[in-house]
């Protein structure tokens, strides 16, 4: 019997392992425990889900660049931010997927069923304009990062390229397919832990920077931090992580909402799963920000080289002080990372439009069968792709798209929050004290964080 099927056996039909008694079940964990460490691997990977391809797409090229400047610019001063950042993150995405299973439904569909519809249109208007001009910014990125590595190729037919193969694979590929693209597209993302290792970083002094907070007070610092909140905490991920747990039950053949909400007893083991995902994820998308941090660090900041705005220079820049092998991992990372969040910067606008007004969604479902999601998805992909060729400077769009979500990240997480911790809503899967609070925290950080950032602009 293969590895997966023995997971299957263990995790989704317990009763049939109990039925053999307490005997049978430690002999199917002797079993699993006896496997070889690859095959332990794959099933790990197999098991995550959602919260590994929301949590990595995070890391998107626009977040690379924002961590690139902070180490650029400071040093390992800002480290302390990739761990206090995660569990406010986990912690964020952690109810939104709870929101999900729970109730069978996304995040915007939620929010309309409660609260005033307006402010949920205003929202998705904000968060489709500051996606969007993100979007954009990562296909330029993404173009530039190929032209490091190939100077011969042509930036327009590589921008071209790159909205073209995304587009169709969301929208002509099986959600089964493209969610496995998805997860492996996570792997792009290992190219920032080698390009460290080449980085000659001092890990005793780069580790007393991430467990000891050191904070600046000028305007520039100030703005560094709210960007790597406003980038590493982003409203895309919330409506993303909703729906894509609401598009997994529908792979596992609950096509309705009442079979996806109903009370079973599979429902906790189903959160449990999530969580382990969600964290995975969240865990992986701040080491990542460590790393990148920390290479630019050790090399950039060390020598002098403290003004970088766009992931293709920071790669760029790597060359001199960390290698060849540095700097095109880390260009790799760019494109690898840019066919990640690309479809999921795409895709969540789609899905909050969507739920918002009522149309039929889901990548699981044909282009007859949803025009308007999948017109979505190919309205962003094209003002996207045009904001690289009509004279808009990179930095400015992801500024404009920073005053987006700055604006949309509060308002959406309070409502996070509040479905969260309902019980009415979630009955006994609502937030438990602690959670509650860590999320009203990430609420007031994000609030401050947005205000800052508006002022700065």
């Amino acid at each position: 019997m293969s590895l997966k099927k023995d997971v299957e056996i263990f995790f989704e039909a317990p009763a049939e392992a109990l039925e053999a008694g307490v005997e049978g079940v430690d002999s199917l964990e002797r079993k699993l425990i006896g496997k070889r460490p690859l095959h332990l691997a794959q099933e790990y990977l197999y098991n995550l889900g959602p919260g590994l391809t929301t949590g990595a797409a995070d890391d998107d090229p626009s977040g690379i660049a924002t961590y690139s400047q902070v180490g650029a610019a400071y040093g390992f001063q800002f480290l302390w931010l990739s761990l206090f950042s995660f569990p406010l993150m986990a912690v964020v995405q952690e109810m939104c997927a709870r929101i999900a299973i729970v109730t069978g439904e996304g995040l915007a569909a939620n929010i309309r069923k409660r609260y005033p519809a307006p402010i949920l249109y205003a929202c998705a208007t904000l968060l489709f304009s500051a996606n969007t001009f993100n979007l954009g910014a990562d296909l330029g990125a993404m173009a530039k990062a190929t032209e490091l590595l190939w100077p011969s190729l042509n930036f327009a037919l590589l921008v071209f390229g790159f909205a073209a193969i995304s587009l169709l694979l969301q929208v002509f590929t099986t959600y089964a397919r493209y969610a496995k693209y998805l997860k492996y597209l996570t792997l792009a993302l290992f190219a920032y832990v080698a390009t460290a290792f080449f980085s000659n970083i001092n890990w005793q002094d780069a580790l007393m920077h991430t467990v000891v907070p050191h904070v600046g007070f000028s305007s520039d610092q100030l703005l560094l931090v709210c960007a790597v909140l406003g980038t590493t905490i982003s409203p895309y991920l919330f409506f993303w992580q909703t729906s894509q747990e609401v598009e997994e039950e529908i792979l596992r053949g609950k096509t309705t909402i009442e079979e996806r909400a109903a009370k079973t007893p599979r429902k906790h083991r189903e959160i449990r799963d999530m969580r382990f995902d969600v964290w995975t994820g969240m865990f992986y998308s701040n080491i990542i920000m460590f790393f990148i941090i920390a290479a630019t660090a050790a090399t950039l900041f060390a020598h002098g080289i403290t003004n970088i705005q766009t992931s293709d220079q920071a790669a760029a820049a790597l060359e001199p002080f960390a290698g060849q092998w540095a700097f095109a991992l880390f260009a790799i990372g760019i494109i690898g990372t840019g066919f990640l969040a690309v479809p999921v910067l795409a895709g969540a606008s789609a899905y909050a439009i969507s739920e918002s007004f009522k149309f039929k969604t889901g990548l699981y479902r044909k282009l007859k069968d949803a025009y308007a999601f999948y017109g979505i998805i190919m309205v962003g992909m094209l003002i996207g792709l045009v904001l690289n060729f009509v004279g808009i400077d990179p930095i400015k769009a992801l500024i404009y798209s920073a005053v987006g979500n700055g604006i949309v990240a509060p308002i959406v997480l309070y409502f996070v929050v509040r479905l969260s911790s309902s019980k009415e809503v979630m009955g006994n899967h609502a937030n438990k004290r602690v959670t509650k609070w860590i999320g009203w925290i990430t609420v007031l950080a994000m609030a401050v964080a947005g205000i800052a950032v508006i002022a700065t602009i």
